[in-house]
């Protein structure tokens, strides 16, 4: 079974279009979000972190204009992602992999009907990083971009390609703004992760890309080494309340990584800032046995990028252990869930050789993938 490796990333979102701008703002505490007033996203003011006029102009110089902004904003991930590599890759042994929650969502009634498939939009964005196999689409709530980490690993190992460019990307839409103010989680304020005057989630929109390869590189960091996934069977939108089923997947992707609990030196966690999401998280980080472990989430940086959050708080992870620092949780204070769990409040030089990155999504849905320093 062939060892897989991560040997290039690229973030974009408001704090900057690749991942050392993402590391600098988290090192400086910079944040994406604020304030906004669009009668065309929402009828009152909302926090939100969406990406800038120059974001936007980086983007459209670079990638065709007759694709959608989401569709644009994937395929720019992609290939300044490959752009790293130098064409060190075989892209006929390379398969994309898209992850996304909502894809063409903001052009519905706009667009022919066909080109809100997400096979449509996988098959464009491919096209512009000249990859010839058929796309492979991972459409999971918000665990999608953890799970299309954990497909691109087993094909990889599998022998049936050696390249995995895995791309996670949502755009922030009236639709989705909507649904979650529907469910009243969205918060007045920038977001705070596990905080104890945390009001619930702030929305975000992102694009970020990691490669997998069975071939490392000069600028390999990381190697993808297991993942789990568990459902909590609990309720539609509503986690599980005593985080069992999330301590389920921890477990046996500790176990498939072949180390103890013991060894996790940091988990990146999911941290939504809701009431119920982080309790349930901190309460699975208890069963599990991770209390020792410093833990940050990095959406008080940029909100919920839904399906671009997993593959882009990965990245972050790599960087992390790159850098040998402890990313901090953005917008934390105090301890706000039952459990005594390890935040990171500044960054702070650390050992760190095994990272656990977990997720969970609406319909119950969890997802872990643990990364080894290389």
């Amino acid at each position: 079974m062939s060892p897989v490796y991560a040997v290039a990333s690229n973030i974009i979102s408001a704090i900057g279009k690749d991942t050392l701008s993402h590391w600098q703002a988290a090192l400086s505490g910079t944040t994406g979000i604020k304030r906004y007033e669009d009668k065309e996203l929402s009828n009152a003011p909302f926090m939100a972190s969406k990406l800038g006029a120059a974001q936007w102009q980086t983007i459209r110089k670079e990638v065709a204009h007759q694709l959608s902004p989401f569709e644009q904003m994937a395929a720019f991930s992609a290939r300044k992602a490959l752009d790293q590599l130098d064409g060190s890759i075989d892209l006929q042994q390379t398969v994309f992999i898209l992850a996304t929650t909502k894809g063409n969502i903001e052009l519905l009634d706009k667009v022919p009907d066909d080109q809100l498939l997400l096979h449509h939009s996988a098959k464009v964005i491919a096209s512009q990083t000249g990859i010839p196999a058929k796309p492979i689409i991972i459409s999971q709530a918000c665990v999608s971009g953890v799970v299309a980490l954990q497909y691109g690993m087993h094909l990889l190992r599998s022998g049936r390609y050696k390249h995995a460019i895995v791309t996670g990307c949502d755009r922030f839409s009236r639709f989705v703004l909507s649904g979650f103010q529907s469910f009243q989680a969205i918060s007045d304020e920038p977001c705070r992760p596990f905080d104890a005057a945390r009001k619930g989630i702030t929305l975000g929109e992102a694009a970020a890309t990691i490669i997998l390869s069975v071939n490392k590189t000069q600028n390999t960091t990381g190697q993808l080494i297991s993942g789990a996934t568990s459902n909590d069977a609990n309720h539609i939108s509503g986690p599980s309340r005593t985080g069992e089923e999330l301590a389920d997947a921890i477990t046996r992707a500790i176990i498939e990584a072949g180390i103890t609990t013991a060894q996790i030196d940091m988990v990146s966690a999911h941290g939504t800032a809701t009431i119920y999401n982080d309790e349930m998280e901190a309460k699975a980080f208890d069963v599990a046995g991770l209390l020792h472990a410093p833990v940050h989430s990095f959406k008080g940086y940029i909100g919920h990028t839904l399906g671009a959050a997993g593959v882009l708080e990965s990245a972050m992870v790599l960087e992390s252990i790159r850098h040998q620092t402890l990313i901090p949780s953005a917008g934390y204070n105090d301890n706000g869930v039952s459990t005594a769990i390890n935040i990171t409040k500044t960054p702070q030089p650390a050992d760190i050789n095994f990272v656990l990155k977990t997720a969970s999504g609406f319909g119950g849905s969890n997802a872990v993938v643990i990364w080894k320093k290389m």
